[in-house]
């Protein structure tokens, strides 16, 4: 039955949700009921009412994507992406509420932990790869929250007031990467406004950018209880509304129908998107089991690789086979493996990191001490530490990022005892390092790593797992170091992007501001070099980039080739470097590899907003390879032909544009006499006085038919 065929009010009736969690069919018209459940990091399939969040099916738990980013492999995340939409369909779900892609401006965001990182490259890459896991199995992603939701501070109301290059460069590049490349089911929009304007009925983002530039063709679901003007959000392209409102905006929307304020067009288009989800998610059915033995020994294959090693002095880890090990922190006996909010996990079972380090060195004596002196008497001592659940979930932001006073005390008394010192740090949030950081001999950012993190501490820590993972957020010193400090989170209803384009590494190295650890730093158990670095141009604004791999250490190994690019000369600001390519390469002691990265028009490009568009300016740039986002081994320079575009000539545009154009200059200097009056000093001085004005300083004006004519050529 065609949907057109349906009354109003059925079709109206479809564009919210049925409850808290469904949709309300229309079988005579091929639509059943779906079942949305929140994600991102496993399935929580919810038992009770909407606050009853920690009452749901049991679910694997893998790592959250703070944890996720730090392996840079998408390969990886594809295989997590693959087990979520196994058990999605295992537990009859046909939507899985994640991945969420929004940039870290400031590490206070409560939800961090369910961000990837603060690149939009990273971010997107992997973001994609989550997405083509899932959605494998028949089960649709919801990329999430669309846009600017960077914060929970007020975040049902505050507008992100951001400039539009700021949005194209930072905030919307791993959405668009990923609407692009792996077609996302569905796309959340989320609780805040963007510039004024909510974004679940914002035009501009959903029907310009995402739908029209994007070609985006699948539906849009708010964030639940995002909506505050049902027909507008309808009108901008917000098909459906979660949860349900009792008949409440159906009843507006048809309302809006009958008295001719909106076309009964917009409804069928919503209608078709949802009837084109069904189509989508149904299309693989039967009963699917699950080996949840095998789910969590993927959760701790991912988790080892997701863990940096930060510091390693005197070669403390891995730990001696035989060593005596003191371990101290409450999260070695009760892990703190995942966040809090509506991405909580009740998990099918959560490894201890004090019983698996004991099953790993089964020759060593492992004790779990109650007072920093106990340590003394042990060969190495490691301690737990990190937040607690209290200390940082989704509704909330944190107000420093401080560990709490009593682990910092804990750790520098351990420190001051014991002839070795780990830290493992479980958190999902950037904290400090100082105060402590420099009393212990070796730190293993864990980050929340999920039901299986105890066994994949134990992994790394005896050394059965070479570390790998890369930090993809930067470390500071301080929280009043961080680009959006000043800004962030804002108030009376406005959160002001005053930092613009330069977040996290993108303003520490350009503002040559120091940081404790950079955005891509992890160190290995082994040695890696990297040689015979190439950049080939294959076009106007396009390269190639090979770097060789060598395994130089005494063990197996995976390492983060990173590669950056430093711009040429812009008409404005830029970062110094940006991340651009990537890869994760493994292996053996001895190996090599030569591994060859794409750099695509975008890798050069800037938003240029008088264009409206992407832009590649002609000149040189310089191709960096990168071990993080401070350090660079080797660059090569690359001339780039880019955008041949000459920007218009208008009255209102500078003496120096006209003067320094390259058929309007050298006529302006002759119409003035050779244009003597002009010298450096001078210039230097009316430059950017719009040629409108500077003609009202001229004895005699420039020529009217002769302006008008340089303008029309």
């Amino acid at each position: 039955m065609d949907r057109t065929a349906l009354d109003l009010d059925t079709k109206t009736s479809l564009l919210s949700g049925h409850d808290m969690w469904t949709t309300v069919p229309a079988d005579p018209a091929g639509i059943p009921a779906l079942l949305l459940c929140d994600g991102p990091h496993g399935v929580r399939k919810q038992n009770g009412g909407a606050t009853e969040v920690y009452d749901s099916e049991p679910a694997t738990c893998f790592p959250p994507a703070v944890a996720l980013a730090s392996s840079w492999d998408p390969e990886l995340i594809h295989r997590v992406g693959v087990a979520l939409g196994q058990e999605s369909r295992a537990l009859g779900v046909d939507v899985l509420l994640g991945p969420g892609v929004n940039i870290k401006r400031s590490p206070l965001c409560g939800r961090n932990f369910e961000y990837f990182s603060e690149d939009p490259l990273l971010s997107g890459v992997l973001g994609a790869a989550h997405v083509n896991g899932v959605q494998s199995q028949g089960v649709g992603a919801s990329v999430k929250h669309f846009a600017a939701n960077n914060q929970e501070t007020d975040r049902m109301r505050v507008s992100a007031d951001i400039d539009e290059r700021t949005l194209r460069e930072i905030y919307l590049p791993a959405f668009e990467r990923i609407v692009r490349e792996a077609r996302p089911a569905t796309v959340m929009a989320a609780y805040n406004k963007v510039n004024g304007v909510h974004a679940t009925q914002n035009h501009h983002l959903l029907a310009e950018i995402l739908r029209e530039e994007w070609g985006y063709d699948g539906l849009v679901v708010s964030d639940w209880g995002a909506v505050a003007d049902r027909v507008a959000a309808l009108v901008a392209g917000t098909d459906l509304e979660m949860p349900g409102t009792g008949g409440r905006s159906d009843a507006e929307v048809a309302a809006a129908v009958r008295e001719g304020r909106l076309d009964e067009s917009v409804v069928d288009t919503a209608v078709g998107r949802l009837r084109d989800l069904a189509r989508r998610v149904r299309a693989e059915s039967g009963p699917v089991e699950i080996d949840h033995d095998a789910q969590h020994r993927l959760a701790r294959e991912t988790a080892a690789d997701c863990l940096v090693l930060l510091k390693n002095d005197h070669g403390t880890l891995p730990l001696a086979p035989a060593a005596r090990i003191a371990v101290l922190g409450d999260f070695a006996r009760r892990l703190r493996y995942q966040g809090g909010g509506s991405s909580h996990v009740n998990a099918t079972r959560v490894d201890s990191p004090l019983d698996e380090l004991r099953a790993e060195l089964p020759d060593a004596r492992v004790d779990f001490a109650d007072s920093p002196a106990d340590a003394a008497d042990a060969d190495v001592a490691v301690v737990f530490a990190g937040l607690r659940e209290e200390d940082e979930s989704e509704g909330f932001d944190r107000d420093h990022i401080q560990l709490p006073a009593d682990q910092v005390e804990l750790i520098r008394a351990v420190a001051n005892c014991a002839p070795r010192t780990v830290v493992v740090l479980l958190n999902g949030g950037v904290v400090s390092l100082e105060d402590w950081y420099d009393d212990v001999d070796a730190v293993v950012e864990a980050w929340l790593p999920g039901q299986a993190g105890g066994g994949a501490v134990a992994d790394v820590l005896s050394g059965r797992v070479n570390p790998s993972g890369r930090l993809a957020e930067t470390i500071p010193f301080r929280l009043q170091d961080t680009p959006a400090y000043l800004n962030f989170p804002g108030g009376q209803g406005q959160v002001r992007y005053g930092e613009g384009v330069m977040v996290g590494y993108r303003y520490y190295e350009s503002a040559e501001v120091a940081v404790r650890h950079p955005f891509g730093h992890g160190l290995s158990y082994t040695t890696f070099e990297q040689s015979d670095l190439r950049v080939t141009a294959t076009g106007r604004d396009t390269a190639t980039v090979s770097v060789t791999v060598t395994n130089t250490g005494e063990r197996f190994g995976k390492h983060v080739v990173q590669v950056y690019v430093a711009p040429a000369a812009r008409p404005v600001r830029s970062p110094v470097r940006e991340l651009r390519a990537f890869t994760k390469v493994a292996l053996a002691p001895g190996d090599r590899t030569t591994v060859e990265l794409v750099l695509d028009r975008r890798a050069f490009a800037f938003w240029d907003i008088e264009r409206g568009d992407w832009t590649v300016t002609p000149g040189r740039y310089e191709v960096q390879l990168g071990a993080d986002a401070h350090t660079v081994l080797a660059a090569a320079a690359l001339e780039l032909d880019g955008d041949t575009y000459s920007r218009p000539l208008t009255l209102d545009s500078s003496v120096e544009e006209w003067f320094g154009h390259a058929v309007a200059g050298p006529a302006l200097r002759k119409a003035l006499d050779g244009g003597g009056m002009l010298g450096d000093d001078v210039m230097r001085m009316i430059g950017s006085m719009p040629l409108r004005q500077f003609q009202g300083f001229l004895p005699e004006p420039i020529p009217q038919d002769l302006l008008a004519g340089l303008m029309a050529a």
